[in-house]
């Protein structure tokens, strides 16, 4: 599952920082660049839930893994060979969309195994996370010395390997106990997600807390040059930022489990340092300050991530684990951050770092959607 982990998030970790730059190397214009790159993201509130459901239909975990892997392989092949922009914008969606299918599939049969075999869901998933800070330091090294077609060239490649990862190395987890559940069932079953308004307060309130990440996901490298400070410290502040982060999955989670501290608490932990690191944000801090509050992301990300997931398979039927974490994708890193992120350029033009302000409310509401999920975690099973 490490693996695994570590050529999805090796992609992810080109495709996000280098994408709009290889993009730009074809001749496409901002506004093409950015309705490239909006569309998977937007369109995951349906394609999410479908591919989620279309998932569950295999008998074993690891089919529709390697399947979406040969379809994003495809994708970013179609995307780089054609100059079309029509087709260009096809194979884009097509590729994006399976990248962005695959976490959720990729986090459930994770979820699953390590509640079987008893090893920690953060371990092979803080592999990804170091894969990530890795792929990005080690393309823009590359892209120095060669062009741009770099990028597309290793999301191929890193595509092929997840589907081969998938389809000869990963175990035969089987998605239900017995034969797949039909498809309308299984329909019925994200519909009775959608209907459970505690199961949708606490998708919501985890991806508020998400979502509040928009501003600083765009806006934060302005404004820091902005305040003088480089390019290359930029680099480290956010390279600081996810290292804290591995180092909160492999070292803090595995003895917050063998402590017994529960993902409704830690949860309550990330929102309220989102709180925290967004209204310090929004000062504009000095230099000297920007580290600790880099370093808040091991608990306004991954914290509010790994309670997340957890959370999500606690009040989710097993038979609909996968739609389940789906859904909560879609909301966080589909539909909030993407509304989210569509309203930080206005913020941005108007209040500068006073934009932060917004993120800070984001997850002020976050914190208070969480409140009241403690009684119903408390009833499930740990």
């Amino acid at each position: 599952m490490a693996l695994q982990y570590v050529l999805l998030f090796g992609a992810t970790g080109v495709s996000l920082p280098f994408a709009g730059l290889w993009m730009r190397s074809q001749g496409l214009s901002g506004a093409q660049i950015g309705t490239l790159l909006a569309a998977p993201m937007l369109a995951r509130v349906i394609t999410g839930p479908l591919l989620a459901v279309w998932a569950d239909g295999f008998r074993l975990r690891r089919t529709p893994i390697a399947l979406m892997g040969l379809t994003m392989a495809a994708g970013y092949g179609l995307a780089g060979l054609s100059d079309l922009y029509a087709v260009r914008a096809i194979g884009w969606f097509i590729g994006a969309t399976a990248m962005g299918v695959l976490v959720p599939l990729t986090d459930v049969m994770t979820l699953r195994l390590a509640g079987r075999l008893g090893f920690s869901f953060s371990l092979p998933r803080g592999a990804g996370s170091a894969a990530f800070v890795v792929a990005n330091i080690g393309m823009g090294a590359l892209l120095l010395h060669w062009p741009s077609d770099a990028v597309i060239v290793w999301l191929c490649a890193a595509s092929l390997g997840l589907a081969a990862i998938a389809a000869f190395v990963l175990p035969p987890e089987p998605v239900a106990e017995g034969a797949p559940v039909a498809g309308l069932e299984r329909f019925r079953g994200l519909g009775r997600l959608v209907a459970d308004p505690v199961f949708m307060l606490a998708i919501f309130a985890i991806g508020a807390v998400q979502a509040a990440h928009a501003f600083q996901y765009a806006f934060s490298a302005i404004l820091w040059k902005s305040q003088g400070i480089s390019e290359a410290v930029t680099g480290w502040l956010w390279a600081f930022g996810v290292i804290v982060e591995i180092g909160l999955m492999w070292l803090f989670e595995p003895w917050r489990r063998r402590v017994g501290i529960g993902p409704w608490s830690l949860l309550m932990v990330g929102s309220g340092a989102a709180v925290l690191r967004w209204s310090a944000m929004a000062f504009a801090p000095p230099l000297w300050l920007l580290w600790p509050l880099q370093a808040l992301h091991g608990l306004t990300f991954a914290a509010t991530f790994l309670a997340g997931v957890q959370i999500v398979e606690r009040l989710s039927p097993p038979d609909n684990h996968t739609a389940a974490q789906t859904l909560s994708s879609v909301l966080s890193a589909g539909l909030l951050i993407g509304l989210a992120t569509a309203a930080s350029g206005s913020l941005y033009d108007r209040f500068g770092a006073g934009g932060y302000w917004a993120m800070a409310a984001m997850a002020v509401a976050g914190l208070l959607a969480a409140t009241p999920l403690r009684r119903r975690l408390n009833a499930r099973p740990v």
